[in-house]
């Protein structure tokens, strides 16, 4: 996440050169894209950690420090 993002409430997902902005609410990409295995990782941990990216959008819209998430297993 970036503090001066706007629109829906999202995350940037990067690969290599690949690059992605999915939104929180639903694991969808909006703009860019992934290779597939790597659209199946991160949909999974979105909805494993969405209450905590919901948090942490809240966080970077008032300028707060983000906490740290857990990737997967």
């Amino acid at each position: 996440m970036y503090f001066n993002d706007h629109g829906q409430p999202h995350f940037h997902a990067v690969h290599a050169e690949h690059e992605a902005k999915v939104a929180i609410a639903t694991g969808e990409i909006y703009k860019g894209a992934l290779p597939r295995r790597d659209v199946a990782l991160v949909r999974r941990w979105a909805r494993l950690h969405r209450v905590e990216l919901e948090e942490n959008w809240a966080r970077a819209r008032s300028h707060s420090a983000l906490a740290t998430i857990e990737p997967l297993p």
